[in-house]
């Protein structure tokens, strides 16, 4: 590389933000797509083009600028993608990959086809259909919409066959599919990093910790035995090999039960379940998609300290994105703070995050429940 390069992102919420700050950190050109204005990453970054994830216009204009392109949303375009791709703009992961996984069915089709174990599922369009579907897995199953879901959002639990119509009232408009209801005793994800040139890292496996569907808590090491750490690192790495392009990808999985690994999802990007990696581990998660894009060579992703805990700032209401209580909690020995910049809190959007460092991982979840305590945001 005899020159820094320019790079595109295609969304601006705080994934692009940390993306943004580890380019920036390189000394690189670094230009958003995203439809807020002076959004998270719109803030640190050279450019923002205030304009939809899927703007075709937008995403040319950000190709003009940009040596690679890459996104932190799977709202993201992914004909748009292929189009600038084949007009010699690099992108990563390859939109092929994006186009898979955006579609929650095609990717369950896809992890099915590869051999790679997940819960049952059935496309579904009808009420006879899922009816038909709750007699081959049972209740309770999970109806869900194929695109433009996450944190639980196009999620509806059918507990009986008489919550079959208040699902499709739930969801209407949107398509869907069922996936079979996983008896899970832990939720596991592992980030890895594959650069342009095809070099693997994997980081450690954690446990993940949800509230409504949402990420609220990652603890790194995940507390499970070798073997089931072995069989989750195992089943992240298969995954990433079947997919096309560079970038950090987060595998979502499922402890059963009975002790098996199941992949729930994956997402093409860096991932909640990687921020711990920023004051955790040799290498952030978000450097590494840099160097990964840039085929520059892939950082160490040991962990530092014995155990890491981070947690999630949620919005518990309609007001001021900036919390109260900031210096309360930053007087919390250990803990680390970080606040998105989003303009205004929601009830359960992520406006920043904590984490905490240390030998023992209970302490830590009461250090940084102590911390979140502190804050009103």
């Amino acid at each position: 590389m005899d020159k820094p390069l320019r790079i595109g992102i295609v969304g601006g919420g705080q994934l692009g933000k940390m993306l943004t700050q580890s380019a920036k950190q390189l000394g690189f050109f670094v230009a958003v797509v995203d439809p807020t204005p002076g959004s998270p990453a719109g803030q640190v970054a050279d450019k923002q083009i205030v304009a939809d994830y899927k703007d075709e216009a937008a995403i040319r204009e950000l190709a003009a600028l940009s040596d690679v392109l890459t996104f932190e949303i799977e709202l993201a375009n992914d004909e748009v993608l292929l189009a600038v791709m084949k007009n010699g703009t690099k992108v990563h992961p390859y939109p092929e990959t994006l186009g898979i996984i955006r579609d929650k069915l095609k990717q369950k089709y896809f992890l099915k086809q590869n051999r790679i174990p997940t819960a049952r599922f059935m496309a579904v369009e009808t009420e006879k259909d899922i009816l038909a579907a709750s007699q081959k897995f049972g209740f309770p199953l999970l109806l869900k919409a194929r695109t433009d879901a996450y944190d639980g959002r196009g999620n509806f639990v059918v507990k009986s066959r008489g919550d079959i119509k208040r699902g499709l009232t739930r969801l209407s408009g949107r398509t869907l599919y069922v996936e079979e209801y996983v008896s899970f005793s832990k939720e596991l994800a592992v980030m890895v990093a594959r650069s342009v040139s095809g070099k693997l890292a994997v980081y450690p496996v954690v446990e993940t910790i949800h509230q409504d569907n949402i990420c609220d808590t990652v603890i790194a090491p995940a507390p499970v035995a070798e073997k089931v750490q072995n069989r989750a690192e195992h089943l992240a790495l298969r995954s990433v090999r079947v997919l096309k392009g560079a970038g950090v990808f987060g595998v979502e999985m499922f402890l059963t039960t009975d002790n098996a690994v199941l992949v729930n999802e994956i997402a093409p990007r860096v991932h909640n379940s990687g921020h711990y990696t920023i004051e955790g581990c040799v290498t952030s998660q978000f450097e590494q998609h840099i160097r990964a894009i840039s085929d520059l060579p892939l950082g160490k992703t040991t962990l530092l300290p014995k155990a890491v805990v981070m947690k999630n700032l949620l919005g518990t209401r309609n007001g001021a994105g900036f919390p109260k209580g900031f210096d309360k909690a930053l007087s919390v020995l250990g803990v680390s703070l970080h606040i998105y910049g989003k303009q205004e809190s929601r009830l359960n959007r992520k406006m920043g995050h904590l984490t905490a460092v240390g030998d023992d991982y209970k302490s830590l979840l009461r250090k940084v429940r102590k911390a979140r305590r502190s804050l009103l945001i």
